[in-house]
């Protein structure tokens, strides 16, 4: 369970936020569970090269603090789905947040360290806004019957590898 560990968890964060100043994605809600990374990203560049990029820093990061050389440190699922509205971002984003409260860590969702809902490692804390909004941002329509408005997000829920 190594994102238990600050010095692992502080390489995840730090990496998030370098992908928003890379300009590879915003990013929504997140949260750093001991075994799992819960983060909502909306994709600038194709998904596949920003979670290459996104493990691949953090992998590598992470295995020098642990002392690995050359082993994978996530598994490789992930998975993307579209974000319909308005309304569905912010389920989404309750459910990413309140993953430490429903594990029983902490009462609220701001109390925990590790997530996009505390001040302490947020965007928020240096001056900028953590969450990527709805609003003002373009839209894609799967065809005439389905024209909601629709942005690709990705739901990154990772696992370390723990062999």
């Amino acid at each position: 369970m190594y994102l238990r560990l600050d010095r692992i968890a502080e390489i995840v964060v730090r990496s998030l936020n370098r992908g928003i100043e890379l300009g590879h994605y915003e990013l929504g809600a997140y949260v750093l569970m001991a075994n799992h990374v819960h983060a909502l990203l909306f994709p600038k560049v194709p998904a596949p090269k920003l979670l290459r990029a996104l493990k691949g820093v953090t992998a590598r990061e992470a295995n020098k603090v642990l002392g690995r050389i050359g082993e994978p440190f996530w598994q490789a699922e992930s998975y993307d789905r579209w974000v319909r509205n308005e309304v569905e971002m912010s389920r989404i984003t309750a459910y990413i947040e309140n993953n430490p409260v429903k594990a029983g860590l902490v009462a609220r969702p701001e109390d925990y360290r590790w997530s996009s809902a505390s001040a302490e490692t947020s965007l928020g804390a240096a001056g900028t806004s953590a969450r990527a909004t709805w609003g003002g941002h373009a839209s894609s329509s799967r065809g005439a019957r389905d024209s909601e408005p629709r942005r690709r997000a990705i739901h990154f829920a990772a696992l370390p590898n723990h062999r």
